[in-house]
């Protein structure tokens, strides 16, 4: 049998596909290039170029590969502009996840892994790590479309054949430590990405926006989770519903978080490299601190962290960027 992965040329989906290939996995990847590279795709997946909505081109891919699981990817991931264009969130990555769900229901792939968000909790009460039986409140639109694609799954499961994880994930960083990929995306918005991009030179600095939140040190507070320990509770998570193990909601996080201050400093300290911080305004939709609990990912999927070390984080994301620089001037 073989694995559909959508958005699989991206950054999260390229390391995904990778270790995939790295389990003996057959894989398929369906990417409509709009943010990914062709050349991120591990050269044994098959690849389809389009639109997770392409109902024609889906049918294609379900009739010429025997798959048995999809892990979906595909989507716009930016909190501002997602505040700025909601519209375009809940068609990208609401609607077009039903499109998809309702393909694998007619194909019957019985099993469906999705990439949702922490952004679902909003700013959780307390500074305790949060549940998955928190209170949803998402504070944007790409909180809420990912929210509702996680009750569509809900719904779909409980009247078909159909199992299904939901994976929250908390802030991914860092690039496969063979160096194979890593985030590639010209103007990406992750905050350790555009950190290595301003140590590296390729940035004149970069902007904090707000320094006057409860925190502290008054900037925001997040759980770091390394892409390659993501990749393998996905992994874990298809495993365990092949095993016969139901449909399930697991936060993918390390349980303690560092402020964007405390980021930027580790940044610099193995990079060896200063560079210009700018404070900026509040940007709408950030959440004020979110760190996972993942107690449910570490017991129902059997998941064991191997990179939950900030600076190896930094260290692999600044040899990504510095060997992307070398890639760009070839």
């Amino acid at each position: 049998m073989a694995v559909l992965v959508t958005g699989g040329a991206g950054y999260i989906g390229s390391h995904m596909v990778w270790a995939l290939v790295d389990a003996g996995e057959d894989v398929v990847v369906l990417d409509r290039l709009s943010t990914g590279f062709r050349w991120a795709v591990a050269p044994e997946a098959r690849f389809y170029e389009g639109d997770i909505a392409d109902a024609a081109l889906l049918a294609t891919i379900f009739a010429e590969n025997s798959i048995d699981a999809i892990i979906h990817f595909a989507g716009s991931i930016i909190v501002p502009e997602s505040v700025a264009d909601p519209l375009s969130y809940y068609e990208n990555n609401t609607v077009k996840s039903r499109a998809l769900i309702a393909a694998a229901v007619a194909a019957k792939v019985p099993y469906f892994v999705f990439s949702s968000t922490a952004a679902v909790y909003g700013t959780p009460d307390g500074t305790e790590p949060v549940l998955e039986s928190a209170d949803l409140r998402p504070e944007s639109p790409y909180g809420s479309s990912k929210l509702m694609t996680e009750i569509m799954l809900r719904d779909t499961a409980a009247a078909q054949d159909f199992t299904y994880t939901a994976l929250r994930y908390f802030n991914v960083a860092g690039a496969d430590p063979r160096g194979r990929t890593g985030q590639s995306t010209a103007g990406a918005t992750h905050l350790i990405k555009v950190a290595s991009e301003a140590a590296l030179g390729k940035r004149n600095g970069m902007d904090v926006y707000g320094t006057d939140y409860p925190t502290p040190d008054g900037t925001c507070i997040r759980d770091y989770i390394h892409v390659s320990d993501l990749a393998n509770a996905h992994l874990k998570a298809l495993q365990r519903m092949r095993a016969g193990g139901g449909s399930i909601v697991a936060n993918c996080g390390y349980g303690r978080g560092f402020s964007v201050l405390e980021v930027l400093e580790q940044v610099k300290a193995v990079s060896g490299k200063d560079f210009p911080v700018r404070i900026a305004g509040r940007r709408p939709g950030d959440a004020v601190l979110i760190v996972a609990n993942p107690s449910v990912a570490m017991k129902e999927l059997g998941w064991t962290p191997q990179y939950d070390d900030l600076p190896f984080i930094v260290r692999t994301a600044l040899e990504w960027e510095d060997h992307l620089g070398k890639r760009n001037q070839r």
